[in-house]
């Protein structure tokens, strides 16, 4: 299994949802940069389980242990690796996946690839579950980019259909449920809970933006700033679509409408719309890199559905047990920040070489 990403910045997850750890080793951070362990903690809280109506009943602190890279709170240059235990696992919850696999889930292709090798208990290392180690490394780069000046943030932008109002102009990480209108927000959350109800789920979007990002990031073809990013945040279960600037919108309008006029402020070069989300042919240009990622409902519900035994070859309603969100997007808003941040500061690390 592929689960490394990066070229400068390389981070390696490992572990499942129900092994006893799941982790990741960082390489490339330069020694002498220091990780507020307490920040970092506050930063996976917002990705944690088991603390709100709309999210999994499945508690874990999430408790991160630095195995190494750190000495007295400042990275050293070795790689740094740290671990978070499983400590709240049902595994029985899964039994009946062996030869059932779950309709939306990744059961029916790892069985396909891997056999009956693969750990089938709570997704394995498919679940959303490898996240938090995602949100480590993630977390950490944050710290080093805000040092930098560059600070990225995010929020629910719909769920079920239902937008939130105002931009995103500023962090949102406070908040219990990330979105800029509470009004909106409270309409979420009521579609949320129907969907529960219901024995369903929703899904949604979830808009980012990284200010501060100097013009030169990226490179062009297969190693521009989007597909940086969009590779990170594939790297998120349940993302099945992502879009830069005015996304597909663009595809309607005429390029004297799309096009991002040029003009100077402050001796330095801006834009006076942002429809190209701050990237043009992969390099950053210095404004606000904005895009939105897609993710579908959770796959995972009570409602009985249709699928296959895969011994006997015969169609089996499966009623899937265990404990799911009802709506991923709320926990899934930090990790879309850790993903934005590991691809920009993977960039970073490229640009500093170049101009050296």
């Amino acid at each position: 299994m592929s689960s490394t990403y990066g070229e400068n910045l390389k981070l390696t997850i490992f572990g499942q949802s129900h092994s006893p750890a799941i982790g990741v080793t960082v390489e490339g951070i330069p020694a002498g940069e220091k990780v507020d362990l307490d920040e970092l903690q506050r930063f996976l809280n917002r990705r944690a389980p088991g603390q709100n109506a709309w999210s999994t009943p499945r508690k874990e602190a999430d408790a991160p242990e630095i195995l190494s890279g750190l000495v007295n709170g400042y990275t050293c240059g070795a790689p740094l690796t740290a671990i978070i235990r499983n400590t709240n696992t049902r595994s029985q919850d899964y039994a009946n996946l062996v030869l059932t696999p779950r309709p939306g889930h990744a059961d029916y292709t790892a069985e396909v690839k891997y056999g009956g090798y693969q750990d089938r208990a709570g997704g394995g290392h498919f679940s959303g579950r490898l996240t938090a180690p995602l949100c480590i490394a993630g977390g950490i780069c944050l710290q080093i980019l805000a040092r930098e000046g560059i600070t990225v943030v995010s929020r629910i932008a719909s769920i079920a259909g239902i937008s939130d109002a105002g931009e995103l102009s500023g962090p949102t990480a406070e908040k219990e449920f990330p979105v800029v209108s509470e009004a909106r927000g409270e309409q979420m959350r009521a579609a949320i809970a129907r969907a529960r109800e219901e024995g369903d789920s929703v899904g949604g979007v979830i808009e980012c933006a990284v200010f501060g990002a100097p013009a030169g990031l990226g490179d062009p073809m297969f190693g521009g700033m989007e597909n940086r990013i969009a590779a990170a945040v594939f790297g998120i279960p349940a993302v099945k679509g992502i879009e830069f600037g005015a996304g597909f919108g663009v595809s309607a309008l005429r390029g004297s409408e799309d096009n991002d006029a040029f003009s100077v402020e402050n001796g330095r070069v801006v834009t006076e719309t942002n429809r190209c989300g701050g990237i043009l042919g992969g390099i950053t240009d210095g404004m606000p890199i904005v895009f939105r990622a897609a993710f579908k409902p959770t796959p995972s519900i009570a409602r009985g559905q249709q699928s296959v035994n895969l011994q006997n070859m015969t169609q089996e309603t499966l009623t899937v047990t265990g404990r799911h969100d009802p709506c991923i997007v709320p926990r899934a808003v930090p990790c879309v920040e850790a993903a934005a941040a590991v691809a920009v500061y993977d960039a970073y690390l490229s640009r500093k070489k170049e101009m050296r």
